[in-house]
């Protein structure tokens, strides 16, 4: 017994191991199938990653020939590799992503560079001793100045990457620049290799299948607006629809509906708002977008949109709760409800069919007015209702449901104000007016033409006779009025 036992604690290490390695190609086989479908499924949901890679690819090898030319090396150096580098660390997804960084950095490198041979020459007129403590004072001078500048909102957003390589560059020219005594050819090289790069970037980026910070933004701010449309108009189905056989129990839930879910991603959007914002106002004119477009007037739409989402956020809190509502006053106020929310859906899709388009979006004031009208039913049948013997606590939750529908109207009414801004900010288009073009010819097949010979003249005469009331007019139900002929010679 204990030979056998003695055997099989050393036959278990081995068994095992074999087990192991007898296992390992089937679990080597599924995580690649598992990393080749996370790949696919990245690529899939935006193929832009995918071209995003390939551009950076291109302009890597684009500026790689400044090691593989022999002229090109001959000129720059070891400092080619500042090319390189600006590649990798200003290639974004973005244009504006790009142009910003490269332009911070092209930028900040000069100035950089000037002041640090400025403070280097200065330094050297208080003599060989004193040199290193004045460059030291300059540096700590610099380097806490321009450090503070980053918490100042308007830099930290759109010149921080600018701010923090000026830090560098400053500093490392100037303590180079008292050990190196060809310094003014460090600096030509380094801004000469970094304004190669940056331009690499800057025209691959652009030049081949182009991703527009401007116009995410724009697609980003419509489809929030759409989602906020979809809530309100499947609001009055899921909230106020009863069943035919056993009216006034129990609601329709909305738990399975992705729909009614889709206001959940307005509701943290403003950080990819804000830096998609100060990204396009870096980028060219580009389609329906000009060099000054205003792009700070989507972010004060994204923030009412927002403002709709709580609202919208606190509502759907009351309606996925257990609280037993008072059925009698909720079937007296359901309709007027109901058309506020459809009302309010159905005006914010044409605002947002407006933004998309650059169209004027007064096609969407004739539902906001139908809101309004809602509001003033909702108060009329609130009063015409009976709550002096009412539970109150079963109406208040029907109640704050109808409140919070009316500061939802409000907040539209704000967001249609936003997106009249912005279409006399960015001259939207004007609606075309739907105008038949067999309307202006109608009234000439109203009237009846006979021609008249007239023997003594030997001249032909047309009488027109025009009815003035057809048949198909909207005035044919008012008496016929006489028939005027006109005669023509």
């Amino acid at each position: 017994m204990e030979t056998e036992s003695a055997t099989q604690e050393k036959a278990g290490p081995f068994t095992s191991a074999w087990g192991w390695l007898k296992a390992l190609p089937g679990k080597s086989k599924s995580k690649v199938l598992k990393v080749a479908k996370s790949i696919r499924k990245l690529g899939q949901d935006d193929p832009r990653r995918v071209v995003h890679s390939l551009k950076v690819g291109l302009a890597l090898t684009l500026v790689s020939l400044l090691y593989y030319s022999r002229t090109l090396y001959d000129g720059f150096g070891v400092a080619g590799m500042w090319a390189v580098l600006t590649v990798v660390v200003v290639f974004e997804f973005t244009v504006g992503g790009t142009m910003s960084k490269s332009l911070n950095r092209g930028f900040a490198t000069l100035l950089a560079g000037a002041l640090g041979v400025g403070a280097q020459h200065f330094a050297s007129l208080f003599g060989e001793k004193e040199e290193p403590i004045v460059l030291g004072f300059l540096v700590f001078l610099l380097g806490a100045a321009c450090t503070f500048t980053r918490f100042f909102p308007r830099i930290k957003a759109r010149y921080d990457y600018g701010v923090l390589i000026f830090i560098l560059t400053f500093s490392m020219v100037s303590v180079s620049g008292f050990r190196v005594v060809e310094v003014l050819e460090m600096v030509h090289q380094r801004l000469s290799t970094i304004i190669i790069g940056g331009a690499t970037c800057i025209v691959v980026s652009t030049c081949i299948c182009p991703v527009w910070a401007g116009d995410d933004l724009h697609n980003l701010i419509t489809s929030n607006i759409e989602k906020l449309a979809s809530y309100l108009e499947g609001l009055g189905d899921e909230y106020f629809h009863y069943s035919s056989e056993d009216e006034g129990k129990a609601k329709v839930s909305n738990k399975d509906n992705s729909f009614l879910q889709g206001y959940r991603s307005v509701l943290n959007s403003k950080s990819t708002e804000d830096s998609m914002a100060n990204l396009a106002r870096w980028e060219p004119r580009h389609g329906r977008f000009g060099f000054r477009h205003p792009w700070k007037q989507y972010l004060k739409i994204g923030a009412i949109s927002r403002q709709c989402a709580y609202h919208i956020e606190a509502l759907n809190s009351y309606i996925n709760s257990n609280i037993q509502a008072s059925e009698e006053f909720q079937s007296k106020i359901q309709e007027p409800c109901t058309k506020m929310s459809e009302e309010s859906g159905k005006a914010l899709r044409s605002l947002a069919s407006a933004i998309k388009t650059m169209k004027n979006p007064s096609p969407a004031n004739i539902h906001l007015e139908n809101s309004r009208t809602a509001i003033n039913e909702l108060k009329v049948a609130v009063k015409a209702s009976s709550l002096e013997q009412a539970d109150l606590l079963a109406i208040v939750p029907v109640a704050t449901v109808a409140s919070t529908l009316i500061e939802i109207v409000k907040c539209v009414d704000k967001l249609s104000e936003a997106v009249h801004e912005l279409a006399n900010l960015a001259q939207f288009k004007p609606v075309e007016a739907n105008v038949s073009p067999e309307k202006p010819q109608l009234l000439l097949h109203r009237g009846i033409v006979n021609p008249v010979l007239d023997g003594d003249n030997d001249t032909d005469h047309i009488v027109i006779t025009i009815d003035a009331n057809p048949t198909d007019s909207p005035e044919n139900e008012k008496p016929q009025a006489t028939k005027p002929q006109a005669t023509t010679s």
